[in-house]
């Protein structure tokens, strides 16, 4: 897709998706066969579902149709999300990503996986996950020091609140442990 044709496209759907209260990730506009496949890549701080990615396209679809921005041959319309492993570019990327696990490949050719805790103006606070039974080490990384960073899939993930309860049970000084073995032993 040329840059003037990006850029064109651009201006024209990214106030429609605004409207829709999302953000323009990315436009794509690849040829398969005969047929070019326009592709629009939307997000939003608490993500996109079903039913507004439902109404972007409707949107998009209509603006598309009464422009000539996609010119006069056959093209297919396809709206998403950045999926599971995205690449993080902008600040809000990385907003986004809190909590999650990232691969970022540093400015210095260091490869670094861990999970941002915390995201401002300068950088980031991470935790970097122990090795081989080690505790997890925090670290601060700084925007100018990361090249790429893409978030990882985790398949064994435990949430937040599951990791809140297993810290719980762990704590010495809970004063509901107590409670938590009388109602064990009242269950059994």
């Amino acid at each position: 897709m040329s840059t003037t044709q990006s850029e064109r496209l651009r201006e024209l759907l990214e106030p429609l998706v605004a409207s829709q209260g999302l953000d323009l990730e990315e436009i794509t506009v690849d040829s398969v066969g005969r047929k070019r496949v326009l592709s629009v890549v939307v997000d939003s701080d608490s993500g996109a579902d079903l039913d507004q990615i439902a109404d972007v396209s409707r949107a998009l679809s209509a603006k598309l149709d009464e422009t000539d921005a996609m010119g006069e041959g056959e093209y297919t319309l396809e709206v998403g999300t950045p999926g599971a492993e995205r690449a993080l570019t902008e600040h809000r990327h990385y907003v986004r990503a809190v909590d999650r696990l990232v691969r970022f490949q540093l400015t210095g050719g260091d490869e670094l996986v861990a999970r941002i805790l915390t995201v401002d103006d300068e950088g980031l606070d991470l935790e970097v996950p122990g090795v081989k039974g080690r505790k997890a080490t925090a670290r601060r990384l700084s925007f100018g020091d990361i090249d790429k960073a893409r978030v990882q899939v985790e398949f064994n993930r435990k949430d937040k609140s599951d990791r809140h309860a297993e810290n719980d049970q762990n704590d010495p000084n809970d004063e509901n442990d107590e409670n938590d073995e009388n109602e064990m032993e009242e269950e059994a």
